[in-house]
């Protein structure tokens, strides 16, 4: 249960970056909210990669290598999720892009995310 907590502390920060990095991509610089959601899914995947390597699975004895083939597999996987809801729920629903990208992702990282990180990235032997 503490790692699960944990991964969700480290999924809730890089969820903040993400978040931040697309309101400001958005809102500031007037970027389409597609792209700067695929922006901030970029950083805020960073931000989750290092806290999970680090923090969440203590995995730093594994290669940090073959940790990041496989967390960029997730990840591709992960982007494709939380960018075709935000634009599904936006676009088709009707729903604002902030609302839809809150949605996605509590969707995504508490099942997808979460569980092939668990059990495929930082899987410990």
């Amino acid at each position: 249960m503490q790692k699960f907590l944990k991964a969700q502390v480290a999924s809730f920060s890089g969820t903040v970056v993400d978040f931040l990095t697309t309101l400001v991509s958005v809102e500031i610089f007037n970027i389409w909210y597609v792209n700067g959601n695929l922006t901030g899914n970029v950083c805020g995947g960073i931000t989750n990669f290092y806290l999970g390597r680090n923090w969440v699975f203590n995995s730093r004895n594994k290669k940090v290598y073959i940790q990041g083939v496989k967390y960029s597999m997730v990840w591709a996987g992960s982007i494709t999720l939380n960018t075709s809801g935000v634009f599904a729920l936006t676009h088709y629903c009707g729903i604002n892009y902030i609302v839809s990208k809150v949605i996605a992702s509590v969707v995504v990282g508490f099942t997808y995310n979460y569980l092939l990180q668990n059990y495929f990235v930082f899987k410990q032997s």
